[in-house]
């Protein structure tokens, strides 16, 4: 595999001084950084070199940034923009948005949330990249992989197809699944593959934000709204208007939030903290969750007319250990790119480790095996990944089982000391070592099960 190309970033601004810690900052990271001081500079550095993300200040002499953005995305599709914006101006970057900003971020702002802000603006780019190549077979090993979104088994088969038949629709989806299965993924893919896929989408993790602040992040507030409300700050269903909102970890809001959030999607209109009068919003509504929520209803934890509203499209997402050899496919994609980030040679999985990966469960998911290979590319000295690289668990824990959540801490701990011990034949230093303790500790705990069990 290819080692992915650094990202090219135009920066517009009319401060010297800005564009210089701009520059600096990025280049840090190893993005290939151009920069212009007005619009007409950046329009010429556009039609003189290919640009991934332009990054523009909306409030410059003559041309303002605004008309950069509308510029950009009537004319060059696949570049993404960010938009810097003072912090009192939030309502220019709300409308930056809606002529096409992917993103935007406030001053005063630190040299780590601007490149946080890059790094998930890039990571946008990296996923359309991908399914962009896999769609005209960019040399991936896989089959058609549309959105970036990896699999070949029958269970993603019927997920890509059912993302197409959702993304020809305005309908509220309801995405489900298990944590790290990838709900953040396939949101994404049904607003891009939609009629909005030009206009923003916005991601909320619902349970993240702490409830007494979700209305405000939400719907936004004006100034004097409540204590600390200096300014008037558009939320987030306004950042995301004529495009999509996704709300993730639904399950997680409070029963006051609910019903505000049902009248939102019902009434297709928001209001703001402290504000006399609602605002209507054009917003495609995309709820996802790991809960069960109709299991949620029936206790009482979440409303049943909300369940309704968003569970227009349910879309369940399969768990890894549900997807066959997708999980191998997945490592072995998984090794190559981070093997290309860290500019090494691709190390190999050896049968064994794919034994295992194979059998594991994956109580993480994606998430979790991606972690797994990151960790093994960095740590691993030789050419080769081979079973005892692997982390303990896998080489122990049965595909399956299940957890006996009826147990005792100390009951799961000495169950899987036998199990590692029978996996090793009673060789107390192997086990001592798979189990991350000194021989010493390991002889202690055995005497002491061996004396729990002495009457």
């Amino acid at each position: 595999m290819d080692t992915p190309k650094a990202e090219r970033i135009l920066l517009v601004d009319d401060a010297e001084s800005t564009l210089e810690v701009l520059r600096r900052n990025l280049e840090s990271e190893g993005y290939h950084v151009r920069a212009a001081r007005d619009v007409p500079e950046a329009l010429n550095a556009l039609n003189d070199h290919p640009v991934d993300l332009v990054i523009t200040d909306i409030k410059m002499p003559k041309i303002s940034g605004l008309e950069l953005v509308r510029h950009i995305r009537e004319n060059t599709h696949d570049v993404e923009v960010m938009v810097i914006t003072g912090y009192p101006n939030v309502e220019g970057a709300v409308a930056a948005m809606k002529h096409g900003a992917t993103d935007y971020l406030s001053k005063p702002f630190t040299d780590t949330e601007l490149l946080e802000a890059v790094r998930r603006v890039v990571e946008r780019l990296r996923v359309k990249r991908a399914g962009r190549e896999a769609l005209t077979g960019g040399g991936q090993p896989w089959g058609p992989q549309p959105w970036g979104i990896l699999g070949e088994s029958v269970a993603m088969r019927a997920i890509f197809a059912q993302i197409k038949r959702a993304a020809q629709t305005h309908a509220t989806v309801l995405i489900t699944g298990e944590s790290g299965t990838g709900k953040e993924l396939v949101a994404r893919a049904i607003h891009y593959e939609g009629a909005r896929a030009r206009a923003p989408f916005v991601p909320v993790n619902c349970g993240a934000i702490p409830h007494e602040l979700l209305e405000s992040e939400l719907f936004g507030h004006v100034k004097g709204a409540f204590s600390g409300a200096v300014t008037t700050r558009a939320g987030f269903f306004l950042a995301a208007d004529g495009g999509t909102i996704l709300l993730d970890e639904l399950g997680e809001t409070s029963p006051a939030m609910q019903v505000k959030l049902l009248r939102a999607i019902q009434e297709r209109e928001i209001r703001m903290v402290g504000a006399s009068k609602a605002r209507r919003v054009d917003v495609r509504i995309i709820a996802a969750t790991h809960q069960d929520l109709a299991a949620m209803v029936k206790r009482g934890g979440f409303r049943e007319d909300l369940f309704f509203r968003v569970n227009v499209i349910p879309i369940q997402l399969p768990p890894l250990r549900a997807r066959g050899d997708d999980a191998l496919r997945l490592a072995h994609h998984f090794t190559a790119k981070y093997a290309a980030e860290y500019h090494r040679p691709a190390p190999t999985l050896s049968p064994r480790a794919l034994d295992l990966l194979r059998g594991y469960d994956w109580p993480g998911n994606v998430r979790e095996l991606e972690n797994v290979i990151q960790r093994l590319v960095v740590m691993t000295e030789g050419d080769t990944i081979d079973a005892p690289d692997l982390p303990a668990l896998m080489r122990c824990a049965p595909r399956g089982e299940p957890l006996g959540l009826e147990r005792t801490l100390a009951e799961v701990e000495q169950d899987y000391m036998r199990r590692v011990l029978a996996r090793v034949d009673g060789n107390k230093s192997e086990a001592a070592r798979i189990l991350g303790i000194d021989r010493k500790t390991l002889r202690a705990k055995l005497k002491a099960m061996e004396g729990a069990r002495t009457p």
